[in-house]
């Protein structure tokens, strides 16, 4: 199965970590939240994966722009409804192949280099 690197292109860490697996050899598909969108079954797969707390990005300006009140008692479902509405508050990059997943890119990570076998 081919590698799925899931984000937005002009994101910073997106840039690098396709530079880096187009250096590297790595042949991948990229799927850009912002045109193909993302589905709530595919949150949630992450999330039970992951956990939606690292899928979240909490980190992006626009997670940062919301309400107080959107932000408190957050849950799951809650989450998942955040990042339906506006893909740019999930983690980027988000790496998928054979049903494992990362989140996040470091060149040197182990979870990254497991994909990668």
């Amino acid at each position: 199965m081919t590698l799925i690197l899931y984000g937005i292109p002009n994101c910073d860490t997106v840039k690098k970590a396709r530079n880096w697996l187009m250096a590297n050899g790595v042949a991948y598909e990229f799927h850009d939240y912002k045109k193909a969108g993302i589905d709530a079954a595919r949150l949630k797969a992450w999330s039970g994966k992951l956990g939606w707390e690292k899928v979240l990005n909490r980190a992006s300006s626009t997670f940062k722009g919301l309400p107080d009140e959107a932000k408190q008692g957050l849950d799951e479902a809650g989450a998942i409804a955040l990042m339906m509405a506006q893909p740019s508050m999930i983690k980027r990059p988000i790496f998928e192949k054979d049903g494992q997943i990362t989140a996040g890119f470091k060149p040197d990570s182990a979870e990254l280099k497991a994909l990668l076998i």
